[in-house]
């Protein structure tokens, strides 16, 4: 096993404020090309880390223990695994892990388990029903690795359970459920998601709005998955489904009713809440549900002619790659905001919910000096409040900002930064990443806080500020 390289000392003050460098490992991958992959995932029962890093020709797994120290290490051909792509992981109960590579068009998997005390690796293929229309999602959870996926012409979801070299697979049947929009206009579960495709959202990261203003939402808990459609103005129609049991409960809530017409609605579940958003260029609606009971315990309205006192931030406007600007006043913010897709994203950290609330529209247009040539357009406005445990607005602008704003900001000015990876652990958040220019494979830790200047000076959040906007985001 090669010398394991830790970093204690660093020359700059101003890192010892914001990140420390955990680990750091050579690694030798080929020429850094579409046949590279890198992935990261935690043993949720011995809280272990894992590297999987597949070249043209390897795979490299190091295996480090809760601490950072590197505690195993195996390299083995990928020729079993040769041009597919890698999907996800899961650990059996032996300890030892399990890759899962899809061939892309076809429908076949090829399961590798690698048994890394004897360095040895043991390949099977798993053939998808011809049915199988489409993969919806892939994750994993509690150790085991799950593909969400959907059958042609049926209204019905399956889901694969793949857990200590078996595969269970759930279905969960939507037939018996009305889709129906605030114009009467009745639709099938298939053509719905088929239409509007359901986005996963991720619960330890910050889901930038061009994801959040989504129609059609999955969420991912222990043993549940949320599924949250905002097709209709007038409600959030949600479905929980048991993982366990394959059962589905539908709940429906109403969107705050507006006094003037509002082209979109949206909403955001997070811990048993569902944060919902309705837009217009007069007025700005918000409310906040608790799941279980259905009951409303926060309902907000601000007109046009107000001042939205809760913000955190100022009014962003960003179009395509272009500086953000500010927006002085409600009413600007609502004009701009009465074009686009709203929708809101919420972040818990700790005590606190971070959330922002804006729009995000994406269109092409035709440039008629070139012909037949098209070019995507984007924009997006915003802007950030902060909910404390009591879901009371906490205004303080000196709020410093969170370990993942620090992340996309020191991704935004590194070089040489491939294959990053973000694991939120208890206390802290760690980037891995891969060192194009050093060939090693590097953990940073990341703290909630400023980043600081080498004089001591903290960056602004204007500086940082660059979660919402996801052409910004590495």
């Amino acid at each position: 096993m090669k010398k394991l390289l830790l970093f204690f000392l660093f020359a700059s003050p101003s890192v010892l404020l914001s990140q420390t460098i955990l680990n750091s490992y050579p690694l030798d991958l080929k020429k850094t090309d579409e046949n590279n992959q890198i992935l990261n995932t935690q043993d949720e029962k011995t809280h272990e880390l894992y590297v999987f890093a597949a070249d043209s020709k390897n795979i490299n797994i190091l295996k480090y223990n809760n601490s950072f120290f590197l505690t195993n290490q195996f390299t083995d051909s990928i020729k079993n695994a040769a041009n597919r792509t890698l999907l996800g992981s899961s650990i059996s109960d032996d300890g030892n892990p399990t890759l899962y590579w899809s061939s892309g068009k076809e429908q076949n998997i090829k399961i590798i388990k690698y048994f890394l005390g004897t360095k040895t690796s043991r390949a099977l293929n798993f053939n998808f029903n011809e049915n199988i229309e489409y993969a919806i999602a892939t994750f994993q959870k509690n150790n085991n690795f799950y593909i969400l996926g959907k059958e042609k012409n049926e209204q019905h979801l399956l889901l694969y359970e793949f857990k200590n070299g078996k595969c269970e697979i759930k279905m969960f049947d939507f037939s018996k459920f009305l889709f129906q929009n605030e114009r009467g206009l009745k639709f099938t579960f298939s053509s719905l998601i088929r239409y509007f495709p359901l986005q996963k959202m991720e619960s330890d990261e910050f889901n930038s709005l061009d994801k959040a203003t989504g129609i059609s939402k999955l969420y991912v808990l222990d043993d549940r998955l949320i599924l949250a459609f905002d097709y209709n103005l007038t409600k959030t129609q949600v479905f929980d489904l048991n993982i366990e049991t394959s059962e589905i409960t539908e709940k429906n809530f109403n969107q705050p009713v507006s006094k003037s017409p509002s082209k979109t609605s949206n909403s955001f579940y997070n811990e048993n809440k569902l944060f919902q958003i309705k837009a217009n260029k007069d007025e700005f609606l918000f409310d906040i549900k608790e799941v279980t009971s259905q009951k409303t315990i926060k309902s907000i309205s601000v007109s046009k002619n107000d001042t939205i006192r809760f913000k955190n931030s100022p009014f962003l406007l960003q179009i395509n790659n272009n500086k953000p600007q500010e927006l002085k006043t409600t009413s600007k913010f609502l004009k701009q905001l009465s074009d686009l897709r709203v929708g809101l994203s919420v972040l818990k950290n700790n005590k606190n919910s971070y959330i922002t609330f804006g729009g995000f529209i994406a269109y092409a247009y035709s440039d008629f000096n070139f012909d037949q040539n098209y070019a995507d357009q984007i924009k997006m406005v915003s802007f950030d409040a902060i909910l404390n445990a009591d879901l009371e607005f906490v205004t303080n602008e000196k709020t410093e900002p969170l370990a993942i704003d620090n992340i996309y900001y020191y991704l935004s000015n590194a070089k040489n930064v491939s294959f990053q990876n973000i694991l939120k652990l208890k206390d802290y958040t760690v980037l891995g990443y891969y060192d194009t220019a050093l060939k090693q494979y590097t953990f940073r830790k990341f703290i909630d806080g400023f980043i600081r200047e080498d004089n001591g000076n903290p960056i602004s959040n204007k500086a940082v500020f660059s979660k919402s906007f996801p052409l910004k985001k590495p």
